[in-house]
């Protein structure tokens, strides 16, 4: 297979290969690099400056890609990929639809297979959605509240991990320990212990909860003051 692409310079450049095949990471010229940095900031799917090099934030853009356009999420530049990303039919990482099948009404609906999180008021109107970074192996998908479990308080504006770290607006919603809350921040420094770039990928940095960036925790902290319906679904 032979494909003309235009690369960031705007030269076209030619690549052959099989579809569904990686290319040798040599094989990819850092033109191609580049128009694949570029595509992926023009759909909202944040692969870091455009500079030819496929790093961690190259990567963790490309597992954003791969979830919204539900191709396998390696986040490698396979020629699959690449194509995907060529087509005028991509589709954005920053404005999904909210996923069929979560019910209806105001609620929170939280994707573990695309990493993401949608806030839906009474009227079925999106609030706001993101990335989270989230970890399938501690909750079950299923339809849970916010509020108080066993016993624990519901929604903690600094929660601590019982160490050197705050969970900021933490609101729990699963039994005992699930809650959402903000990337955890150093308490000696106030900085991230993670990046807002890990967000909306499936590296399951989490150890249970559910990591929001600071905006998107605070839409969470209001939005739950009273009782919230959480959906989680695959």
């Amino acid at each position: 297979m032979r494909n003309l692409i235009r690369a960031a310079g705007g030269a076209l450049v030619a690549v052959v290969a099989i579809a569904g095949t990686t290319l040798p990471a040599d094989a990819w010229t850092v033109h191609q690099n580049k128009s694949a940095q570029y595509r992926l900031n023009q759909l909202g799917c944040n692969a870091g400056p455009i500079d030819g090099q496929i790093g961690q934030m190259t990567k963790a853009g490309l597992v954003r890609f791969q979830s919204a356009n539900k191709l396998s999420q390696t986040g490698t530049l396979t020629t699959t990929t690449f194509q995907r990303l060529l087509a005028s039919t991509a589709k954005r990482c920053d404005l999904r639809p909210v996923p069929a099948g979560s019910g209806s009404g105001r609620r929170i609906v939280i994707s573990q297979t695309q990493n993401w999180i949608w806030v839906i008021d009474s009227r079925g109107k999106l609030v706001r959605n993101g990335g989270i970074i989230d970890n399938p192996r501690y909750l079950s998908p299923g339809t849970y509240t916010t509020g108080s479990k066993c016993g624990r308080a519901g929604r903690i504006k600094r929660n601590t991990d019982g160490g050197r770290l705050y969970l900021n607006n933490f609101v729990r919603f699963a039994p005992c320990g699930v809650g959402m809350h903000q990337i955890p921040t150093y308490m000696s420094s106030g900085a991230q212990i993670h990046a807002d770039w890990l967000l909306g990928t499936n590296y399951r940095e989490s150890h249970g909860c559910i990591r929001l960036s600071k905006g998107m925790s605070d839409t969470v902290w209001i939005f739950t003051q009273s009782t919230t319906k959480v959906v989680v679904i695959r």
